[in-house]
Formats: C-alpha cells, sequence, structure tokens
C-alpha cells in the first residue's frame, strides 16, 4: 500500500483537481505550488469526515471572498463514488463526508484478512540509539520515558518500510567510570569493617591519596546500588582472593580498573534486565571503550575539515560557532585527553560508516546544547545536516494523591525504572509503555500512579485493551472462529446507516493514515490518541441496543462482525506497534 492511497490522500487529490478547475474557470495565472491546499480532520463530525481550509488561506491570493472562492470550488468536485457529500461551513470551510459504501471497501481491502501499513516512498537505513543510560548505576525514570518511546519509533518506522536498527551507546570510558571503581573499592573496605568517610569539600589530596585514607571522593557514587556491587564481587572467592592481593600491594592502578569495568559489567547487566522485563530489545550494545582503544576518537582531528579545527591556548578547539553553536568547542585538552564531545563525534562518524545514512538519537532533558556542536561536526566530516536528527526525552513527574512525588536518591523512592516497575506489578510493562507514550516526548510529563495502577476502564491503556478483548468475546460466544473467517461475501453499505455504525467505521478507516502520520512525524502519542479515540466509538456502537450482533441474523451479523473485527485489527495492530500487549480475554470485559 502506498501513501498515495491513504484516505486523507485520495481525498486532497479530488480537491487539488477541483482547485486546478476553478482557477482555470476565474482565469487566475498562478502556479499550483502557489497556494496551500491541505486536509485536516473535521473538528465537529456534524460537518464531515474531513475539511480543507483553502478558502480562508488563499483569500488574499485570490483577493475573493471565502464563501465565493470555497463555493466556486465545490462546483468543480464530481467524485460521486468517493463522496456523500461536499459542503461549505462559515467562515470558509470545505467540508466532505466519504460515503460509507466507499469506506467499507476501502477497510477491507486494506485490513482484511490482515493489516496492510502505507509504506514510504523514499525508504532508509536508520541507526536509531536512545536510552543510553550511564552505566554508572540503575536507569532512572527518563531512561524509562526514552526507552519507551525509542522502542515504539522504531516499531513505527519499521511500519513505513524503513529498515531500522536500535543501538544503545554505552558510556564505559573515562573519569566517570574510574570514579565508579573507587566507589565500589571503598565500600569493599567498609564491607570488610573499615570505617569509610565522605569527603564534602574539594582538597588537594589526589583520588590514590584519598583511598589511602578511606575517604569516598566528592564526585564519586554514594548510591547504595554500590554496596550491592561490593557485596557481590565479594561472594566470588577467586575475585575476592585477587583483590585481597592488590589492595594488601596497594597495586591501585590495577585494583580500580579492574573494579571499574566489573562494575560497570553489573550494572550493564542489570540494565539489560530491567530492558527485557520493559520489552525493549536492542540489535547492538556499542562499547565506547571499544573506540578508543581501536585509535577512532584520535583520528577525529583528520576527519573534521581542516579549517574546523584550530588550537587555542594549548587546547584543540572544533570552532563549532561556524555551524550555529554559541561557542566553540575542545576536543582535546592541554594534557592531551579527549573530551566526551570527540569520542562523540568518533562514535557519530563510525555510524555512518557502517552504511546507516540516517541518524536519529534520542537524548534527555539535559541534552539541548548539545544538538548544534554535534550537528556541526556531522556537517564537518561531510553527511547532509538533516541526516542527523535528535529527538528530546523531557523529564518526568511521578503524581501520587495528586501530588508530586519527591525522589529521593537517599531513600530510594522511585528511583530508578525498576521501582517503577516493581510499583505497577504484573500490568508494569503495559502500562508504563502506554503511559509514557501518552503525551510527546518533548514535553514534561505527569505519570500519574493511583491512575496506572487502576484495573479498571478509567485506566487508558485498559480501556482500549478491553475493547479488544470485548470483540474476541463476541466471536466466542457465536463460536465463530476469528483465524480464517472470510467475513460476508458481498460487501452492503446499507447495514451501515446508523450513526455508532457510521463513525466506527470511519474511525477505522482512519488506521492507516494514523499510523503513517505517526511515523513520518515521530510522535507515538499521536497513535495512543487515535486508539483511545477509536475505542470510545467501539463503546458507543456497543452501547446501543440496535448493535446487539448475537441478536442479528444473516447478512446483517455479517457486516457488523466485520466491522468489530476491523477495530480489533486496528487496535490489535496499534498497540504492537507502541510494544503493548493486547489480550483475547479480561476479567472485566464488561459483557
Amino acid at each position: 500500500m502506498k501513501a498515495t492511497q491513504l484516505l486523507k490522500n485520495l481525498v486532497l487529490t479530488e480537491l487539488t483537481k477541483a482547485v486546478k478547475s476553478y482557477l482555470l474557470k476565474i482565469n487566475v495565472d498562478l502556479p499550483l505550488s502557489d497556494f496551500k491546499i491541505r486536509i485536516e480532520y473535521s473538528r465537529d463530525e456534524k460537518f464531515g469526515d474531513y475539511s480543507s481550509p483553502f478558502a480562508l488561506e488563499n483569500k488574499n491570493l485570490l483577493k475573493l471572498n471565502p464563501k465565493e472562492i470555497a463555493e466556486g470550488i465545490l462546483s468543480e468536485i464530481k467524485n460521486e463514488d468517493l463522496f456523500e457529500f461536499v459542503t461549505f461551513s462559515p467562515p470558509g470551510f470545505i467540508n466532505f463526508r466519504i460515503r460509507a459504501s466507499y469506506l467499507l471497501q476501502y477497510t477491507n481491502a486494506v485490513m482484511f484478512p490482515s493489516v496492510s501499513f502505507a509504506h514510504s516512498e523514499n525508504t532508509e537505513n536508520i541507526l536509531l540509539e536512545f536510552v543510553s543510560a550511564n552505566p554508572t548505576g540503575p536507569m532512572n525514570i527518563v531512561s524509562a520515558r526514552s526507552a519507551a518511546y525509542g522502542d515504539a519509533l522504531g516499531n513505527l518506522l519499521t511500519s513505513l518500510g524503513h529498515t531500522v536498527k536500535r543501538e544503545f551507546y554505552v558510556n564505559d570510558y573515562g573519569n566517570q567510570v574510574y570514579l565508579l571503581g573507587v566507589a565500589v573499592l571503598l565500600r569493599i573496605f567498609e564491607e570488610k569493617g573499615e570505617t569509610i568517610t565522605f569527603q564534602e569539600e574539594e582538597s588537594e589530596d589526589s583520588v590514590i591519596s584519598l583511598i589511602e585514607k578511606r575517604i569516598l571522593p566528592k564526585e564519586s557514587y554514594r548510591g547504595e546500588y554500590i554496596k550491592d556491587i561490593a557485596k557481590e564481587l565479594l561472594k566470588d572467592n577467586s575475585k575476592s582472593k585477587q583483590v585481597e592481593d592488590w589492595i594488601l600491594k596497594k597495586n591501585w592502578e590495577e585494583l580500580v580498573p579492574y573494579l571499574s569495568k566489573y562494575a560497570v559489567d553489573y550494572n550493564l547487566s542489570r540494565q539489560k534486565e530491567d530492558l527485557k522485563l520493559f520489552g525493549v530489545q536492542f540489535d547492538l550494545f556499542y562499547s565506547e571503550r571499544s573506540l578508543h582503544e581501536a585509535g577512532e576518537v584520535e583520528k577525529v582531528p583528520s576527519i573534521l575539515k581542516s579549517e574546523d579545527v584550530t588550537t587555542i591556548d594549548g587546547k584543540l578547539h572544533f570552532l563549532s560557532t561556524q555551524y550555529g553553536d554559541d561557542k566553540d568547542r575542545v576536543i582535546r585538552r592541554e594534557d592531551g585527553r579527549p573530551t566526551y564531545l570527540m569520542a562523540d563525534i568518533a562514535y557519530h562518524y563510525d555510524k555512518y560508516k557502517r552504511g546507516f545514512n540516517k541518524l536519529i538519537d534520542i537524548w534527555g532533558p539535559d541534552h539541548y546544547g548539545y544538538i548544534a556542536r554535534l550537528k556541526g561536526a556531522v556537517e564537518s566530516f561531510g553527511k547532509p545536516r538533516d541526516s542527523f536528527l535528535v529527538l528530546i526525552a523531557q523529564q518526568v513527574n511521578l503524581i501520587e494523591n495528586k501530588e508530586k512525588v519527591k525522589m529521593s536518591k537517599r531513600l530510594g523512592i522511585f528511583q530508578t525504572m525498576r521501582d517503577l516497575l516493581t510499583y505497577l506489578g504484573k500490568n508494569g510493562k503495559d502500562v508504563g509503555r502506554y503511559f509514557f507514550l501518552m503525551r510527546s516526548s518533548d514535553a514534561p510529563l505527569d505519570f500519574d500512579l493511583d491512575l496506572a495502577k487502576d484495573e479498571s476502564d478509567k485506566n487508558p491503556v485498559f480501556y482500549i485493551q478491553y475493547a479488544h478483548a470485548r470483540v474476541c468475546s463476541i466471536f466466542r460466544e457465536l463460536q465463530i472462529p476469528m483465524e480464517g473467517w472470510v467475513g460476508p461475501s458481498n460487501l452492503n453499505a446499507n447495514h451501515f446507516q446508523s450513526d455508532e455504525r457510521l463513525r466506527l467505521l470511519f474511525w477505522v478507516s482512519r488506521f492507516q493514515e494514523e499510523v503513517y502520520d505517526t511515523a513520518s512525524n515521530l510522535e507515538p502519542h499521536r497513535l495512543t490518541n487515535y486508539l483511545q479515540s477509536l475505542s470510545k466509538a467501539f463503546t458507543k456502537f456497543y452501547s446501543d441496543k440496535n448493535n446487539r450482533i448475537k441478536e442479528k441474523q444473516g447478512e446483517e451479523r455479517e457486516h457488523l462482525l466485520l466491522l468489530i473485527y476491523l477495530t480489533k485489527c486496528s487496535i490489535a495492530s496499534g498497540l504492537e506497534l507502541l510494544g503493548i500487549s493486547f489480550p483475547e480475554k479480561m476479567s472485566k470485559e464488561g459483557e
């Protein structure tokens, strides 16, 4: 199925034809590209299914009043097979109602017996990097939002026909990782009965000196999870013996890196467990350390344009202001050590080397300022600026009893992704993913814990799942297996005259374009909104006594079964794209 075959695009094609004819009739010698021609959903369903503000948006160009323009275009629209009616409504909208017979044929063709998705005309080889939480500790709530967002986005882009690979970048190199090893070492001392203290003020002491004084550096890690890492290591006799030997010899140069690697591996394995619980899988966990060890980071100055790199006060700078950054950035320090930016440039250069022509990164809320410099680097090493896209997963506020939950590192209250999934219980994956996807990712999210724990249809994800389960229960009660069911032999739109049936049919027919728009705009929350509206239309249909399928016979029953079957397909396919289950049985189906 091509994007041009989407229902709203068919309407747009007919409108464009009518505009051409109208312009010829009134002798307007302007190219069609000068005009704004677009289709949107009607804001009030009583006016139609779709509408166009063409008459309003082009009145100045045509120097005519909107009513005159709209009525002129109406006279040029001829497709009676597609439209039930085309009307004008003030102040200047052209409204379109699609014929029930067309909707029925259309939905049956693209969704029965299995759903087909509209493909993008230009498919790409996409590397989607998301989560990429530091391996210095557990994943936090924003990482969980990024996980839900990135995974759903990967599914949606794949539905358009793109090739998508999911990647997690492991920041396992540098001072932060070294300090993680120091923290584990100090907790090992503590486990062995020694007293450790915490540095509160900066001092001239070196890290090694602080280790020997049993002082945990101020900038190191103090979370309780560090104790767990220390305890786990000491359970392994061979590792514990090796550590003890290094401690006796005060061989900190070997011991700290060893503990750093152990801690990174421990944290990463826990992160992978959490992601698995959340239904998120990656094609590759890419190690930053591997870039350094392969010498790729040191090559960065040579891959950037020579005029974009210069030494200032002994530091090597990337002149990122030439690409819209607010200041030029250091990529190599005076002592020769690379900055994080230098490693990130090497990493993104490597992505293109691996054959990807589109890079999409999902970053946390504190990384806005980093975008311009990295986009500049991409442009400097010869790739199109728009081939690299950064999306932001904004902050999450947990709400309980209508008040914001304080995230306390000391008390460990809802500090991690695992805390949240544990709190949500057996439905944690579905509820968590849906709630994270309910709002645009670039806006802060209020996550209502009370609503998330509610297992009634007040909970929006259950409301959708119940609609799916109700359809399945109807087929079960009628003893009609859905697998292999062929539907009515001849389609007859006369069975879709009531408002509830027509509205549900139209909402089902929108599924393809809703998925296409959601994927094209990289906005999974559009699909959650659609599924809510579709389920609401189904509930209204289901509640009407005239639609009691169990009491119908013959052709009418077959057509109503087709309608709810297509509803089920839409809900199931939509939830699957979001990474959420669609059970066929639920304890509160409302039968």
